[in-house]
């Protein structure tokens, strides 16, 4: 059955986890990204985030996945948890920019 808790999981401090060096992915397109988005986020359009995910696990950071209203960034937070990365589902790129 799905659910809101399964797609954006426990409830997070954003804050502390970007003061701790999370690093924030905004899956959405390039276009939406040039029209605004968090200072300081990467875009990694969701369709082409699978081909990042050896490059993402050097890293070695947790990552905030973003979007327009959580529904893709949930899809991104699912396919990078299951190649072992932490990773949390920020939702929307404006409501997760009001929490951190």
């Amino acid at each position: 059955m799905f659910s809101l808790k399964s797609m954006f999981g426990p409830s997070a401090d954003y804050a502390e986890l970007v003061k701790n060096g999370a690093m924030i992915i905004d899956v959405r397109s390039k276009g939406e990204y040039a029209s605004g988005h968090i200072k300081g986020s990467k875009n990694i359009p969701l369709d082409t985030i699978s081909g990042h995910v050896d490059k993402l696990k050097k890293e070695n950071k947790v990552i905030i996945t973003c979007c327009a209203s959580g529904m893709r960034s949930g899809s991104a937070k699912s396919m990078l948890s299951q190649h072992g990365i932490e990773v949390y589902n920020g939702g929307g790129w404006r409501a997760l920019e009001s929490k951190i």
